[in-house]
């Protein structure tokens, strides 16, 4: 019998970690390849993990909400065959305990006696436990972990700094030390990543409220923490700027409607005026590529492929799949992907892989009967666009007569560091101009 190790999958190309929401699975239970194990959380997607052996579980080395980074040891699996057994997680959790206060990454440091610390000190810190540390001051090295072997997890930093009660890093020792793999001699910077954030207002310990009787008390899942922490993300980080113009697309809905249930008799599916809107921003894209851009510290990428996000939100949690090559689809192709995208989220069965991928987000406010909203960039993209509710206005039209006209307004959201007023005028002036052209003479559905 052999001991295999299972490890936190990277569930998006961007995604470095990962929490445990439910273990489907326990201890003793026998397991066939490809089942699914856990649940695990990340800010871009819910997925299940499936088992990469057959064999019974052995031990559940992460607990229910822990946070881990991409790699590390969930839990671990015995298996009929031959061959050494994989030494268990806790094997491993104790060589890097060992490793000096100041060393380099676990990897290359060398055994040496240190004073006697819980699990869960330096060289265990998650990416997520060492970003709350440095928004909120928070000395790790007077923290009591609850985590496996005694390691610091995420949420343990949160009830701290729910009740108010945090212990303050010593003067001596600014947050930058506290980062892995933090040289002895002089005080590093930390990742360029993570500057912004640290640069950003320290943020209050979470508001005292009181509770009055028939109040009701909503626990965040973590869905909605993890929304919240991307969120946050995108406002410390980008400087949003916005931009607003209004389109009469009076011809786009009578060319939508009139044709509306001839396709969905046809097809089984709504031919929206959505994929009307995301059709214009992919032609627009194409002529504009400085907006289909990233923010990368010393660099901008602008991405050859135009994936378009798109968001669908569920009762509780909001979700942004993504219309990959959306530039090279019909207007019916993309009503598909915008379908059947929604109907996976609703379902619960979105995968990891619709989530990767996207360069530019276009978002439906005007399906709730929004006119105008600013939204925030979906980071690390360098825009988003709000498409609001179509409604009937009266217009003063080229020729001084008023007619009444549906009329939308477009709101752009955009990163000032990528972007100007510029060059995202003349792109929402292009979408304007492609959407006031919609016609059925020269506008291919498919």
């Amino acid at each position: 019998m052999a001991i295999e190790q299972m490890t936190m999958p990277q569930l998006g190309e961007s995604v470095t970690e990962g929490t445990i929401s439910k273990w489907l699975v326990s201890v003793g239970d026998k397991v066939n390849k490809y089942d699914p194990i856990a649940e695990v959380m990340t800010d871009k997607v819910n997925a299940e993990v499936p088992s990469s052996f057959t064999g019974v579980i052995k031990e559940l080395i992460a607990a229910e909400g822990e946070t881990l980074p991409v790699g590390a040891v969930i839990c671990t699996i015995e298996v009929e065959g031959e061959g050494t057994a994989v030494p268990e997680a806790p094997a491993v959790e104790a060589k890097q305990e060992e490793a000096p206060k100041a060393q380099a990454p676990a990897q290359a440091a060398a055994p040496a006696q240190t004073p006697k610390k819980p699990a869960g000190t330096k060289g265990r810190y998650s990416p997520a436990v060492l970003r709350l540390a440095q928004e909120h001051n928070i000395d790790l090295e007077q923290v009591q972990g609850t985590g496996m072997g005694g390691r610091i997890t995420r949420k343990d930093l949160l009830k701290l700094i729910e009740s108010g009660n945090i212990p303050t890093a010593d003067q001596k020792q600014p947050a930058a030390q506290v980062q892995q793999a933090a040289p002895a001699q002089p005080v590093q910077e930390a990742p360029k990543a993570e500057a912004p954030a640290q640069a950003a207002p320290k943020q209050a310990a979470a508001p005292n409220v009181p509770v009055q009787p028939g109040d009701v008390e909503i626990p965040v899942t973590p869905v909605r923490k993890a929304i919240a922490a991307n969120m946050l993300r995108s406002k410390h980080e980008a400087p949003h700027a916005w931009t607003m113009i209004e389109v009469d697309v009076t011809n786009l809905v009578a060319y939508r409607d009139s044709i509306k249930d001839e396709f969905k008799k046809r097809e089984g599916f709504n031919l929206t005026y959505f994929a009307f809107f995301v059709k214009a921003v992919a032609q627009a894209l194409k002529e504009f590529p400085q907006i289909n851009s990233m923010w990368a510290g010393d660099k901008i990428v602008q991405k050859k492929d135009i994936n378009i996000s798109i968001a669908v939100a569920t009762e509780d949690a909001l979700f942004v799949p993504v219309i990959k090559h959306a530039d090279e689809k019909s207007i019916k192709g993309i009503a598909r992907e915008i379908a059947e995208l929604a109907a996976k989220v609703r379902a619960g069965k979105l995968r990891p892989e619709d989530m990767q991928g996207g360069t530019f987000t276009v978002n439906n406010t005007g399906s709730f009967g929004s006119v105008q909203s600013m939204g925030i960039i979906n980071y690390p993209q360098a825009a988003i666009l709000q498409v609001e509710a179509i409604v009937k206005r009266p217009v003063v039209m080229s020729n001084g007569m008023i007619a009444v006209r549906d009329m939308v307004n477009l709101c752009m959201s955009l990163d000032h560091r990528v972007l100007d007023g510029l060059i995202c005028g003349r792109f929402l002036a292009r979408v304007k101009e492609i959407l006031e052209n919609i016609s059925k003479d020269n506008t291919p559905i498919y």
